[in-house]
């Protein structure tokens, strides 16, 4: 998990500093400048939304990486495996083409744990607290206790900028500075207890059927 909480970090800072930036920037004085400083900062607080969304989407499959990176480290077996990941092993079996993974096994009954791990597949384009939720269902680790209503407004706010049903400058208009920060302060300290769920989740191995 190491690596889950360092990339984590660096996006964080990257984050905290374009906040930054926006707070700089709303205090500047354009008067008489040839660009309207309300048009352009519609744009840079809609923008915030891409960065914590990728951070969010990124969290979260590191995470699911890290667990099947765990899986593979200690050669875990499928009949080793609680009931919840063994259903989501075989959910991962059935998009692939099982011709083409059997080839890559040697001994199959640790080999077909980790093989159909893809991890650009794990809930791409669409992460909220809903589906994280389910997903830490699925795997048997525990949801985050804080507050998560804002993981819909970033997703939200993501998809009408990504698939163009709102322009920047309308997405970036509904939402003050302060409203905005709030969001980011939300999630991120979601995602902190994201992270060390999963890793109680490895430490403890409750990957591991209950004895």
């Amino acid at each position: 998990m190491l690596s889950v909480r360092e990339t984590y970090d660096v996006r964080h800072a990257e984050i905290a500093s374009y906040f930054q930036f926006l707070e700089i920037y709303d205090d500047l004085d354009l008067t008489g400048k040839s660009i309207s400083k309300d048009d352009l900062f519609k744009t840079l607080k809609a923008n915030g939304f891409l960065l914590l969304y990728n951070l969010v989407e990124s969290t979260l499959k590191n995470a699911l990486e890290a667990i099947f990176d765990e899986l593979r480290r200690k050669s875990v077996t499928f009949d080793s495996c609680r009931l919840e990941l063994r259903t989501q092993i075989l959910k991962n079996l059935r998009k692939h083409n099982v011709e083409k993974i059997v080839r890559s096994m040697s001994v199959i009954s640790t080999d077909v744990v980790v093989a159909t791990f893809r991890k650009e597949e794990a809930a791409a384009g669409n992460v909220d607290a809903k589906v994280i939720r389910e997903i830490a269902k699925l795997y048997g680790f525990a949801y985050p206790s804080l507050k998560s209503d804002e993981l819909l407004t970033v997703k939200t706010s993501r998809n009408d900028l990504a698939h163009g049903l709102k322009s920047f400058s309308e997405v970036g208009r509904d939402f003050d500075l302060a409203r905005l920060d709030g969001i980011r302060k939300e999630v991120c300290a979601f995602l902190r207890e994201l992270i060390e769920s999963v890793a109680d989740y490895l430490n403890s191995a409750a990957y591991l059927i209950a004895k």
